[in-house]
């Protein structure tokens, strides 16, 4: 089956649409006409024109002022709005700043009470190791004291150990 399209009628649709032109020149040929067919003289229809132009010059300036008061309104209140986030943002810096501020000073003294301590022990601990050279040296004085009596009984190994280890004390305190 074949279709053939050829004999089917065609339809086309223009549109002309009346643009802003033929309105504008509707209107002035409105006028016109009206101005043409008033029942007034010429002198009061130009007092009448006159009087609606002030009117509508007076109308546009009453709008101006409005607009304007509205945007000096509008740019006030964004001002006002920028200068309190403004403010926030600097006191939020600034109470970090003290924060950060408080613990450093923290951090400080921590530091300076562990260095106290350390110090501390460490004075403890040399203490604690001169009292025990001490009594190692005395112990080593009543050694070579029993060492020389025993070198006289019959053996000088005693002595020579007492010596070594005096010795070796010796070293230590000389160290600290």
């Amino acid at each position: 089956m074949r279709h053939d399209f050829d004999d089917e009628p065609t339809i086309i649709i223009e549109k002309h649409g009346a643009g802003a032109g033929s309105f504008l020149v509707g209107i002035a040929l409105g006028a016109a006409a009206a101005l043409l067919f008033a029942p007034r003289t010429g002198i009061e229809t130009r007092q009448i024109i006159g009087r609606r132009a002030r009117d509508a010059r007076d109308r546009a300036l009453d709008v101006a002022d409005d607009v304007s008061h509205q945007v000096t309104d509008q740019f006030g209140r964004a001002r006002d709005a920028v200068t309190e986030r403004v403010d926030r943002a600097r006191e939020a810096v600034d109470l970090k700043r003290r924060q950060v501020q408080r613990a450093i000073d923290a951090g400080r003294t921590a530091a300076a009470e562990a260095r106290e301590d350390l110090e501390r022990r460490i004075a403890e601990t040399k203490a604690a190791y001169q009292a025990g050279a001490r009594v190692a040296r005395e112990e080593m004085e009543r050694g070579r004291v029993a060492g020389a009596a025993g070198a006289v009984a019959g053996g000088a190994g005693a002595a020579g150990a007492a010596v070594a280890i005096d010795g070796g004390v010796s070293e230590l305190d000389d160290e600290i």
